[in-house]
């Protein structure tokens, strides 16, 4: 929500095409008595900056985020965005990869990246007398990088090694098997790394295009949160991305991606990966929500009881009173236009069916007859206490900046967000279960079955 108090200003800024605001303009977001003043700054070039003060840190988090991930790439071109985030901290002009890292560490800041489906982040976290230099040397690396082609290869092995790593880990593997049986060939089926036949070929000047294409000004939200100064931020990453390729025309800033039209899944399948582990990974699950629903609150708080904690009915049934499995969990994933639920257990080879029976008879059981109300006002308390608690480091209150921007084009207060999970009501959750854990259910596995095992 937009507050009505909320304070605008413009700073000089370079003339622009029409459409594309060419000047700077800032306004305060909120003033958060769980947290600090948040301001948001557009660029000419359509980069946004926002910021969270919190006098009381000692430290700053600074992320660079592009709205670029795997479900961004076409088929080829599987594990570009992952593949770009390795390169991008290996030298640019200004800087070989030795002080990019070195120049961090020496004031015992940290960094690094990640890669997910819908977005990519580029981090850091130091000192708050450091944060000059934290910034920067981050827009250096992602605004300016070379892709030397020494470096494309020294990078491929260690891509390649670390996408044979992940096929060791089943109980990572699983959830991509799930993934790919909801979603089949769309990208959001994919790894996020890509696999050794996509990346084996993948060309420099192909990872070079990926990068020019896609890492444009309207497209990046920078993100800071900490001891700061709002004007200060800007004025530096502005001065530091001058002369870069982000450095560019006015324009207008980027948008979330579409909600419509609504991705389309598979029918409910089963998906083995036959591996002689000592130990089965399973996934039962369906197609859930995205992730602007206005239910998702309702979602929150149904799956901390069904499998959010060591109460929840899941935990309670398979692994306390019968000691079937030492982890077992459910869990939501939302993207723009699509969601997944589902439920994973790790179990020995032979109580696969057991966990498989309960779990199935659990869902139905909570589809049928719901919650009760204490046990949604568990859940409530659940989400309620989780997300204010992760707001404790600069690092996650960063993050929320980012995607408040990136994912929802807005960033909800903490109170509001507190209000809309305490106006969730015991009838929200079971109209939710009735209709969401009654839907055909997909099954992956991991470990020395057969798809046989699982058919009949």
């Amino acid at each position: 929500m937009t507050p009505p108090d909320r304070v605008r200003h413009a700073t000089a800024g370079q003339p622009g095409r029409a459409g594309a605001a060419s000047r700077a303009v800032t306004r305060t977001i909120s003033d958060d008595p769980l947290g600090g003043t948040v301001r948001r700054t557009v660029l000419p070039s359509g980069l946004r900056v926002l910021t969270e003060a919190i006098p009381t840190m000692r430290s700053v988090s600074f992320g660079i985020w592009v709205t670029v991930g795997s479900r961004d790439e076409t088929g080829p071109q599987a594990g570009a965005a992952h593949f770009l985030e390795h390169l991008l901290f290996k030298g640019t002009h200004k800087r070989t990869a030795l002080e990019i890292s070195s120049e961090i560490e020496a004031v015992g800041g940290e960094t690094n990246a990640f890669t997910t489906k819908e977005y990519t982040c580029y981090y850091a976290r130091v000192l708050d007398e450091d944060l000059p230099l934290a910034i920067d040397v981050m827009c250096d690396a992602v605004a300016d990088s070379v892709l030397e082609p020494a470096d494309v290869e020294t990078e491929r092995g260690v891509i390649l090694e670390e996408i044979a790593m992940h096929d060791d880990e089943p109980g990572d593997e699983v959830h991509d098997l799930f993934a790919r049986a909801v979603y089949g060939d769309h990208p959001l089926g994919r790894l996020i790394s890509g696999t050794e036949e996509t990346v084996t070929p993948m060309t420099r000047r192909q990872i070079q295009g990926f990068y020019r294409r896609r890492y444009t000004a309207p497209q990046i939200v920078v993100a800071a949160a900490g001891n700061l100064d709002h004007a200060t931020v800007v004025r530096l990453v502005r001065q530091t991305l001058r002369g870069t390729p982000l450095d560019t025309d006015p324009a207008e800033p980027g948008t979330p991606r579409p909600t419509t039209p609504a991705v389309r899944t598979k029918p409910a399948t089963v998906l083995v990966e036959p591996k002689e582990t000592e130990q089965a990974h399973v996934i039962l699950g369906c197609p859930g929500i995205d992730r602007v629903d206005e239910r998702r609150f309702a979602l929150g708080v149904l799956n901390n009881v069904l499998g959010g904690g060591m109460s929840s009915r899941l935990f309670q049934e398979i692994r306390e009173r019968r000691g079937l499995a030492y982890s077992v969990y459910s869990y939501a994933s939302q993207y723009a236009d699509s969601g997944l639920f589902a439920v994973y257990a790790g179990c020995a080879p032979g109580k696969v069916d057991e966990v498989l029976q309960l779990t199935r008879a659990e869902l139905a059981k909570v589809a049928a007859d719901g919650l009760t109300e204490a046990e949604v006002a568990r859940g409530k308390g659940m989400s309620k206490g989780s997300f204010v608690l992760g707001l404790e480091d600069t690092g996650s209150r960063m993050s929320r900046l980012a995607k408040g921007e990136l994912l929802y084009g807005d960033l909800m207060p903490v109170d509001e967000l507190l209000a809309r999970v305490d106006a969730v009501t015991v009838a929200d959750v079971n109209t939710l279960a009735a209709e969401l854990l009654s839907r055909p259910m997909s099954l992956a596995v991991v470990g020395p079955f057969g798809k046989h095992d699982f058919t009949g």
